[in-house]
């Protein structure tokens, strides 16, 4: 099974972000109790490589990507850590065809029809459509969506439970990215039960939806 395929079997993406490694294993534990095998570590802290090389070493059945990679440097860092996918807030040629050369997926975001077609230029058939919450979205989404019939997308920012259902109904996403399920202040005060609990809530709005 490819990252695409199991970015649509499980729906939703964890976005991450962790201020101390120590958590990076309990977080991923967390997460797999709950049914979600991915999740994405932004590189917005200090602590974002080694929360990978953690959780790619000592969490093998957690598909592990790096998020918020704006250079070069940073998905070199993030693939030689263990990340199997890389995720960066705007499309940045030099970066997408880093990932390629690395020899991961890549999932640059964008926001208009000329970020659309330039991905699609570059060999990409899924983006980030982020951030979805500012830029209309469910609505401004399916008119992206629309002239490019061969793009699927990953809504992110401003995705919740609350939401979550309309993006998944919609045959063109993959998956949601989203940092509701992990909320920073949950992993810096150890609520990975908690954590547990919203993931398995996320879970059955997929299976709603989905199954």
């Amino acid at each position: 099974m490819n990252i695409y395929q199991t970015f649509e079997q499980v729906g939703i993406v964890p976005v991450v972000v962790l201020d101390d490694a120590k958590d990076a294993v309990p977080l991923a534990n967390a997460l797999l109790a709950g049914g979600v095998n991915v999740c994405e570590v932004t590189f917005r802290t200090d602590a974002a490589e080694e929360s990978i090389r953690l959780i790619a070493k000592e969490v093998p059945d957690m598909l592990v990507g790096a998020g918020t990679v704006l250079s070069i440097e940073q998905a070199e860092r993030a693939v030689e850590a263990g990340a199997k996918f890389i995720v960066s807030p705007g499309f940045d040629l030099d970066v997408v065809n880093k990932a390629k050369e690395l020899g991961v997926a890549m999932f640059p975001g964008t926001i208009t029809p000329t970020e659309v077609t330039m991905a699609i230029k570059a060999g990409l058939g899924v983006v980030k459509f982020f951030p979805a919450g500012n830029f209309g979205g469910m609505k401004t989404l399916k008119s992206l969506a629309a002239p490019f019939t061969q793009m699927r997308f990953m809504p992110t920012g401003g995705v919740n439970a609350n939401n979550l259902k309309e993006f998944l109904e919609f045959d063109r996403v993959v998956a949601v990215g989203g940092s509701w399920i992990c909320d920073k202040k949950l992993i810096n005060e150890g609520k990975f039960e908690e954590i547990t609990r919203l993931t398995k809530e996320a879970r059955n709005i997929y299976q709603q939806v989905r199954a």
